[in-house]
């Protein structure tokens, strides 16, 4: 909801899962944004748009569930020329690449590349590079890992002794762990570039 309330145009947000579109849907009829911005249910691996449609592709987190460079050449078709890419995903921030944390985000289906590796690949995919930086630590725990533990104290509270939620929740903390201890060496970057 912070884009349009930072630029003109219309807005389409797309997402999976009907509850996550209706929740986007509504947040924007309580901005009075509802006449510019639109949840649609759908993938991002197979967008109902028009080629050459959008002069800016969003994505926070989630390219990296298609892979990178899959992600941009696939977006790169609906962008006007000179259009951008805005992405995030888990980057290597630091030459030594700890085995533990490799593993980790091989098992969880995105392995980690670095930084020049993935700036390389968005200048291969017909992008001018324009910018990357990580995102600060801030993102990862008061953004992400404070407000997941709340909601796996939650998923206990209502479904205490399933072995599939302790399990999953067990996974959460290992994820949390790893940060703490390795934050040095990984994090989330947005890469920017320019179709073009």
């Amino acid at each position: 909801m912070l884009l349009p309330q930072h630029i003109g145009g219309t807005i389409a947000g797309v997402d999976l899962f009907q509850n996550f579109i209706d929740v986007f849907n509504a947040n924007a009829e309580k901005l009075n944004l509802g006449d510019r911005v639109t949840g649609i249910v759908g993938s991002m691996e197979n967008l109902s748009f028009e080629k050459e449609e959008f002069d800016l592709v969003w994505s926070e987190g989630a390219i990296d569930n298609i892979g990178f460079e899959t992600g941009l050449i696939h977006w790169h078709g609906f962008l006007k020329k000179n259009g951008y890419v805005a992405v995030s995903c888990p980057s290597w921030l630091a030459a030594e690449h700890p085995a533990e944390i490799d593993k980790f985000w091989t098992d969880a289906g995105s392995g980690l590349d670095t930084v020049e590796h993935n700036i390389g690949v968005m200048q291969k995919c017909g992008y001018s590079f324009v910018a990357a930086f990580a995102l600060p630590e801030e993102c990862w725990t008061g953004n992400y890992f404070v407000p997941r533990e709340a909601a796996e104290q939650a998923l206990l509270k209502k479904y205490g002794g399933i072995k599939t939620v302790e399990d999953y929740i067990t996974d959460n903390k290992y994820e949390a762990e790893l940060f703490s201890k390795y934050k040095q060496h990984y994090g989330y970057v947005f890469y920017i570039g320019k179709k073009l």
